[in-house]
């Protein structure tokens, strides 16, 4: 069975994303050879990414529109890999290898249950505030970057249930960032 993951950057006062879609100049606070290094083994442990529309949108122009360089071996993997563009109005998805979903809190439970590797889920506020509400996340990891933004877009809204977690890991990066994995208690 697979897991279910969260993967994000957020900034110590919480936000994923400055105020404009894409806003994410902060992960040049935290990235570097650890981080790069996670992003690989995560990507090795995976056979399934999930997306939000947007997050969908901007990752497949990326990826497939970008410039390879020092990402080529991320690139691979992520053009590669099967994903999951999850949208009541995205009419088409068109990335290599990707599944339209309408209704992902029905579909990823069946998902979960059709392979062994690990399903991340990539940014995405929306999809993974739904998926929370929903308590499907197996694992929530998160990098937090030393810096107070301000405003933009919190990854963690009011409304989201009450939830032990476990800590797995804690860890400081030489960047300053720091990595936290936790579990549903």
């Amino acid at each position: 069975m697979r897991k279910l993951i969260m993967w994000n950057v957020v900034t110590l006062d919480g936000y994923f994303e400055g105020e404009k879609n894409w806003d994410l100049s902060f992960h040049g606070l935290v990235w570097g050879k650890e981080l790069e290094e996670l992003s690989l083994t995560q990507l090795k442990s995976a056979d399934m990414l999930v997306f939000g529309a947007t997050t969908y949108k901007g990752m497949a122009d990326y990826w497939t529109n970008g410039e390879e360089g020092d990402e080529g071996e991320v690139a691979k993997f992520m053009n590669g890999i099967q994903k999951i563009a999850c949208s009541s109005t995205l009419k088409t998805a068109n990335w290599n290898n990707t599944i339209l979903v309408k209704d992902a809190v029905a579909e990823i439970p069946k998902l979960k249950q059709q392979g062994n590797g690990d399903m991340f889920v990539f940014g995405s506020g929306n999809l993974s505030e739904s998926l929370l509400k929903a308590g499907l996340f197996d694992e929530i990891r998160l990098c937090i970057a030393p810096v107070f933004l301000g405003n933009g877009r919190l990854l963690f809204h009011q409304g989201i249930p009450h939830q032990k977690l476990k800590l797995l890991e804690a860890r400081s990066l030489s960047t300053g960032g720091t990595l936290l994995r936790y579990a549903p208690d």
